[in-house]
């Protein structure tokens, strides 16, 4: 039996993304302490919350929209963290239907 991490944006239309992917990251990015500290508090698992804001961040990167509002000029990880924060997106362990 596999298990698979599903990232999931909540707002106008409910999507789910499958959050098994094997890209790397190039380049070095520093996230703001305050928001991972926050992040951390709503998903506790370091490797899920990882998993969670780099799609996200892949996602916002690639011209999908940020589901809150910020006055300041922020990175695409530190708005997915804001994001975690504020409840905007989750994330749920599904099983697969293997026979």
């Amino acid at each position: 039996m596999q298990k698979f991490l599903v990232f999931c944006c909540k707002g106008e239309c409910l999507r789910h993304f499958p959050l098994l992917s094997n890209s790397n990251l190039s380049g070095e990015f520093t996230l703001r302490d305050d928001y991972l500290q926050a992040a951390q508090e709503v998903i506790t698992d370091p490797m899920i919350l990882i998993n969670v804001i780099s799609r996200r961040a892949k996602q916002l990167k690639s011209g999908y929209k940020p589901l809150i509002e910020s006055l300041e000029r922020l990175s695409a990880e530190d708005m997915a963290l804001r994001e975690v924060m504020e409840g905007k997106i989750t994330y749920q362990l599904a099983e697969s239907d293997e026979d």
